[in-house]
């Protein structure tokens, strides 16, 4: 009959054995933050470099719509037979000047398409429509203030009526809007163009349209977002679309 072992000895096994536990643990855990460390800078990797794709999708896209407002800009050819003979000798003067465009605005009613530029100063409402300083940029969310001229490329919103549909064409894709309300306001009432929760329009020019000097009011469209059609692969620019 063998004989037993040692309670020493049963000690020293089990203490090598549950170290060679611990060890085998600490080794499974170390191995385990290493995977989740790796995999943490291939998700961080892997998310730059989409990012750095989206960025150079949308720089590509950016130049692409810029160069084709450039040369729309330079061939537009409105209708200028409503307009006044001094706004048609500045719009003249100022075709082929560099622009900064934002989007091209549609009003199929008022046989209305023109290019949005930033800024509302007197060589810009010359030559397009501009966007109001301080209202929402096309695509945010809030309350888009263009501006133009009544004798000029504004002169056919007298023609609106309530469901009219407009069209912003922009970097990213269409937004198509529905006017809502038409009225005429004191140029003291700027509160129309307040910021709003959901994506609108307001369109912005002096009123009566036909007025020997300064009109005493302004026209004021305001229409609601309701529909957005994205560039299918982000390769649509204004070349595709203009008219």
């Amino acid at each position: 009959m063998g004989r037993d072992l040692p309670i020493e000895a049963i000690v020293r096994s089990e203490t090598v054995e549950s170290g060679r536990g611990r060890a085998a643990l600490r080794g499974a855990l170390r191995a385990g933050q290493l995977g989740l460390a790796v995999g943490g800078v291939a998700c961080l990797v892997a998310y730059a470099l989409a990012c750095a794709q989206t960025a150079h999708t949308q720089a590509r896209v950016s130049e692409g719509f810029e160069r084709a407002v450039r040369a729309q800009i330079e061939r537009e050819a409105p209708d200028t037979r409503e307009w006044s003979a001094g706004r048609v000798a500045r719009f003249e003067a100022l075709r082929g000047e560099p622009v900064q465009a934002v989007a091209r605005l549609e009003i199929p009613r008022a046989d209305i398409s023109v290019m949005v530029l930033e800024g509302t100063d007197e060589d810009t409402l010359d030559r397009a429509v501009g966007l109001v300083e301080g209202t929402a940029q096309p695509g945010e969310s809030g309350n888009v203030g263009i501006a133009g001229h009544r004798d000029g490329w504004f002169r056919g919103l007298r023609h609106l009526a309530l469901g009219d549909e407009l069209t912003l064409t922009r970097v990213d894709g269409v937004a198509r809007y529905e006017v809502d309300s038409i009225r005429v306001v004191a140029p003291s009432q700027v509160e129309v163009l307040a910021p709003t929760e959901t994506p609108t329009l307001t369109l912005v020019t002096c009123y009566p349209f036909y007025f020997v000097g300064d009109a005493p009011e302004r026209f004021i469209v305001r229409a609601r977002q309701v529909s957005f059609e994205p560039w299918q692969r982000g390769e649509a620019t204004l070349a595709s679309v203009a008219r």
